[in-house]
């Protein structure tokens, strides 16, 4: 790593926060965000599940009133904006769910940065609001890099939804890059980009996401969420963890504090912020990377007491587990940044087959810890995957 350093890429970049933690001198200037966003570019779509299983989506608004939020600038309880995908029983009549909001999309376009109107131009699959399969669905807890957002990883969510997952996505209020409210609110990222203290802010930042994870698991296990008609059912008894960057720490932490969380799945992030790397988890957790090693992976491996596995995706940059890979070209990236910060940021390997791998081995992980369903991908090197390596392994 030469202008980011893998500290910072590996715990701050998200969608949304990669120029933030560039030099000055290679970040576009910000821009004040618009009320719309007036170019029309040519849609970008999102590569369809696997399965042909129709995927619904719907957005809630939680607040846990038992909770201060630790980050806003006046007393008040945790709000969050969480995003679930789930099996549909149909479609008709319901329309494409749009990626995010406008407004959203407009502050991930100047901060990366991309051209405006790139973000709204990615479509997914997911109908909005279409009604949910009966019973009871495994549930996997999906959290976002620093500065990231709820819908960085929409591909992979709906694939995990349409192989008979409900996937929960969650905003992190004041940390994701925007998080706009059903009232109007949009309530921008407050964490500094630079803080004095790296270990103390992260510590601080990885503890209220794992707040949220458990009181989101709550909501839609046991809370008067779980009773709200209409909406997908979650399976108390099968529960998952999994993030990008700093939110795959928070689901290491996660899965060492909370014993509802059968096993967890990071996407390329640092352990930073909580005892994991000197602890060890006693569930099976999988390491998807983008580098060969991290001292916080190496110091996890010594001490890992449960199953594990750490695979490197060749080609791979930080980013290329999330959806941005796909937004990249049509939005210039490139051309916004330094040479070696968009390779480090995207890498080489080609956005369909990094999603391919990405949820190939996500689906694999769960399938296994969830719901039973051993894979041979998890034992060694497949021959349809040569990108995939094994650098560690522990139990079969």
């Amino acid at each position: 790593m030469t202008m980011i350093g893998r500290r910072s890429l590996l715990t701050v970049a998200g969608l949304g926060a990669a120029a933030l933690t560039l030099p000055a001198t290679t970040a576009r200037a910000a821009a004040p965000v618009p009320a719309a966003v007036p170019a029309r570019p040519r849609p970008i779509d999102l590569p369809a599940p696997t399965a042909r299983r129709p995927v619904g989506t719907v957005a809630l608004h939680l607040v846990d009133h038992a909770r201060q939020d630790p980050f806003a600038p006046a007393p008040g309880p945790r709000e969050l904006m969480v995003q679930l995908w789930y099996p549909a029983l149909g479609i008709a009549g319901r329309p494409r769910a749009p990626y995010t909001t406008a407004r959203v999309a407009a502050v991930i376009e100047t901060a990366l940065p991309l051209n405006p109107g790139t973000i709204g131009a990615l479509r997914p699959t997911a109908r909005t609001g279409a009604p949910a399969t009966p019973g009871a669905l495994p549930l996997l807890l999906l959290g976002h890099g620093r500065k990231g957002g709820r819908s960085n990883c929409t591909a992979l969510a709906e694939e995990l939804a349409a192989h008979g997952y409900l996937v929960a996505a969650i905003d992190h209020t004041y940390d994701a890059a925007a998080v706009e409210f059903p009232d109007g609110r949009l309530v921008r990222s407050a964490l500094s980009d630079a803080p004095e203290d790296w270990d103390a802010a992260e510590r601080e930042e990885i503890a209220a996401r794992v707040d949220d994870l458990r009181f989101v698991a709550t909501e839609l296990t046991a809370g008067a969420t779980a009773r709200r008609p209409g909406l997908p059912g979650a399976d108390a008894r099968r529960i998952g963890v999994l993030g990008h960057s700093m939110g795959g720490a928070a689901a290491a932490e996660a899965l060492r504090r909370d014993d509802r969380f059968l096993a967890g799945l990071d996407l390329d992030g640092g352990l930073f912020g909580s005892p994991v790397a000197e602890l060890g988890l006693d569930r099976p957790f999988l390491l998807l990377t983008s580098l060969a090693d991290h001292d916080t992976w190496s110091r996890w491996r010594a001490h890992q007491r449960g199953w594990g596995r750490q695979l490197r995706l060749g080609g791979a940059g930080h980013l290329a587990f999330t959806d941005l890979p796909h937004a990249a070209g049509p939005g210039e990236l490139a051309a916004h940044l330094p040479a070696e910060v968009y390779a480090e940021l995207i890498g080489t390997v080609a956005p369909g087959r990094a999603t391919e791998l990405t949820r190939a081995y996500t689906r694999a992980h769960f399938d296994r810890f969830l719901r039973g369903r051993p894979s041979a991908l998890l034992n060694g090197p497949a021959t349809r995957y040569p990108e995939i390596e094994f650098r560690w392994s522990r139990g079969r």
